[in-house]
């Protein structure tokens, strides 16, 4: 996929909203992790500082640090504004306010360029997207997927939902996906046949209403792991 930077919208989460959304526990966090899709976040910049084992992949990867925060200075103003005129489709538990949201979105993309180039030497953040990763069968532990499979549902097919979730659980013995809703507010379409179909090949699903909510209605995660 040719990712053109003019369309991206480089909004990252930190590691403290990694773990509410994906219910992370210290023994998760333990863990070799697979970030898939996660943008700008700072969960794999603090996380290291932690000396946890993280790998971030995204197609965002091919542009530098300063272009990925010039874009995003381009775009955050009009995105708050956008929130600000929905009043009703967002919680504040967590960031207070659509100020406080620029906010954490700013200090999170912050952290994420400090550590980007370091990174990328370091290879934690490498060029990859779903539905073909170039990793090896349960390479990592745990594979996490934030604000991408299922919120894109009307941007990506079922199947290539399949496709890209059975990816993830061959490179990772567990996957969890966040959240579960459409970027209209909307349960996905795609969650309940690829569940049924995860299911048919003896996967276990599990939908759990996580601490995190940010768009209204969507606090739960998808955690998907092999039957024994």
């Amino acid at each position: 996929m040719v990712v053109r930077l003019e369309k991206v919208v480089p909004f990252g989460r930190s590691l403290d909203e990694y773990i509410q959304m994906f219910n992370l526990t210290e023994q998760d966090l333990q863990k070799s992790i697979l970030g898939v899709a996660d943008g700008p976040a700072s969960f794999n910049a603090e996380s290291t500082q932690l000396g946890y084992r993280i790998k971030s992949i995204d197609p965002l990867y091919q542009f530098t640090a300063h272009q990925i925060r010039e874009r995003f200075d381009q775009v955050v103003d009009n995105i708050i504004e956008q929130v600000k005129n929905t009043p009703d489709d967002w919680v504040w538990t967590y960031h207070g306010s659509p100020d406080g949201l620029r906010e954490n979105r700013k200090r999170a993309i912050e952290l994420f360029c400090a550590d980007y180039e370091a990174g990328k030497v370091e290879n934690r953040y490498e060029l990859g997207e779903l539905p073909d990763l170039k990793y090896g069968d349960g390479e990592f532990d745990l594979g996490l997927c934030s604000h991408f499979l299922f919120l894109y549902s009307d941007h990506f097919s079922e199947q290539f939902h399949f496709d890209s979730v059975c990816e993830m659980l061959r490179v990772c013995q567990e996957v969890r996906i966040f959240p579960l809703l459409t970027l209209m507010l909307k349960p996905s379409q795609h969650l309940g046949p690829v569940i049924e179909k995860l299911q048919a090949q003896s996967y276990q699903c599990e939908i759990v209403t996580v601490p995190y909510e940010l768009q209204r209605g969507g606090n739960e995660m998808l955690s998907i792991t092999k039957s024994d």
